[in-house]
């Protein structure tokens, strides 16, 4: 008897078998649109919460883009204002008031956390492979206090004085403010109080002062200020007050930099601009021009020269601005209410696309000490090319190949590909054909049921032997 009814009971197991190997046969022959995909839970990363105020790690903000024009580009929106910003003292480009009032006064208030524009940028998050440090940054324009170099200021031990353009002795001399507070920006060491601080602060700064205590310009000083930078042994150099007019001597100098290797950094429009022109340098080929950003993700209007005055999403590389706007515009970074260290001591706030440029020159510095042997024409197109894009055809008449990442700048791979031309929208590639993985899981799992199904029959017909069954 217990011989017959092992019989039935293989028997019945084999059939169950084959019954559910039929059922799925179809499916996996089918392909993965037959096959019910299960989704995959991953666990959350260690240390996340609803508290994290930047990403550990150098992936895209979560956050939507805000729209900055009509039928422009988008870019994602920034992490709110530091409290307190709002009861800083501000710098401007010029202080006209310089003669009655006297030089700009340091500030009394000060900072306990980053800035908007640092926690945005995340760059202290690529301060264990690269600082700045063996980088000079030129910062042309009003000059550095220089007691921003001494033992306990913002860059100690990393302030170079070069030669002043207007009128008598070094760059150590900073009446206007916004030289210090750019340089702030590009290299301010993170002090005791944990306020703002530079993108690189291992880099080095070039104080090269080409105006006068105002802050006013021509294209004559600026093109000195800039062969005195090239000279100086700066890398990078960031012109922070631009020119209306185009110069023979001006673009001459741009000239002189590109043949050195030095990277020009210069804001797309004066801060404060309200009407579209063209500025220079900006608007020469070679430089990087670049739009300050507001915390919101917007480019308000003047920030890249008329920026928000509607138009298409036209290139506009080398070739020229479409009609109606100012300069052409390389990158965007923040540039609105963003803080930074000023003349003698104290912080500040200010904004324009100035600042940004000085953003742009930090990351830029970044590159540079991870990858020293870079030229100038490679570290550009890697800091366009590793740039947030904007969701359109790059580059954007707004915020050109979009906004500057230091993170993917100083950590991804060289590019094994020609840069993207300039018409050519953001491709995504498709997704990988896993067709074949999930016909093998589908087969492999009717396998797996059959087992588990001989198991269970089997363990049924030994205890239906216990209970003395017999076969009919």
């Amino acid at each position: 008897m217990s011989g017959r009814a092992s019989r039935a009971g293989r028997a019945t197991v084999a059939v169950c078998g084959l019954t559910l190997l039929a059922a799925v046969a179809p499916s996996v022959a089918a392909g993965p649109a037959a096959v019910a995909a299960v989704p995959a839970v991953l666990p959350a990363a260690p240390g996340a919460g609803p508290t994290a105020a930047v990403p550990a790690a150098p992936a895209v903000p979560a956050a939507p883009g805000v729209p900055v024009a009509p039928g422009a580009a988008s870019v994602p929106a920034a992490p709110g204002v530091s409290p307190g910003a709002a009861e800083l003292p501000g710098v401007a480009q010029t202080l006209p008031d310089v003669k009655q009032n006297g030089c700009r006064k340091p500030s009394t208030r000060t900072l306990d956390r980053p800035g908007w524009a640092q926690a945005y940028l995340r760059s202290d998050a690529v301060w264990p492979l690269s600082r700045g440090a063996g980088v000079t940054v030129a910062v042309i324009g009003s000059g550095v206090d220089a007691s921003a170099g001494s033992a306990s200021g913002a860059l100690a031990g990393r302030l170079k004085l070069g030669p002043r353009q207007y009128g008598s002795g070094d760059s150590g001399q900073d009446c206007v403010g916004h030289g210090t507070f750019l340089a702030g920006l590009v290299a301010g060491r993170r002090m005791p109080d944990g306020g703002p601080s530079g993108l690189a602060p291992g880099a080095t700064v070039l104080a090269v002062a080409a105006t006068d205590d105002a802050g006013s310009t021509t294209s004559d000083l600026l093109a000195k200020g800039i062969r005195a930078a090239v000279d100086g042994g700066a890398r990078i150099a960031v012109v922070a007050a631009p020119v209306a007019e185009p110069a023979p001597a001006l673009a001459e100098a741009v000239g002189y930099a590109a043949a050195k290797g030095v990277l020009l950094v210069a804001p797309a429009g004066p801060d404060g601009q309200t009407a579209a022109a063209p500025v220079y340098p900006a608007g020469y080929p070679g430089v990087l021009a670049v739009a300050g950003l507001a915390p919101d993700g917007s480019v308000p209007v003047g920030a890249a020269g008329g920026g928000a005055s509607g138009g298409g999403a036209a290139a506009s590389g080398a070739a020229g601005a479409p009609a109606g706007r100012a300069s052409r515009v390389d990158l965007a970074a923040p540039g609105e209410a963003v803080q930074a260290v000023g003349p003698g001591g104290g912080h500040f706030t200010a904004s324009g696309p100035s600042y940004a440029a000085a953003l742009v020159a930090g990351a830029a510095a970044l590159v540079l000490g991870r990858s020293p042997e870079l030229t100038v024409e490679q570290l550009a197109d890697r800091l366009r090319e590793t740039a947030y894009r904007p969701g359109s055809a790059v580059p954007d008449p707004v915020v050109g190949w979009g906004v500057v990442d230091p993170v993917t700048a100083v950590t991804a791979p060289p590019a094994a590909h020609a840069p993207l031309s300039p018409t050519d929208p953001v491709v995504v590639p498709p997704p990988a054909d896993r067709s074949a993985v999930r016909r093998a899981s589908a087969l492999a799992g009717a396998i797996l049921g059959g087992a588990a199904l001989v198991g269970l029959a089997a363990a049924a017909v030994r205890a239906g032997r216990r209970r003395g069954w017999r076969a009919g």
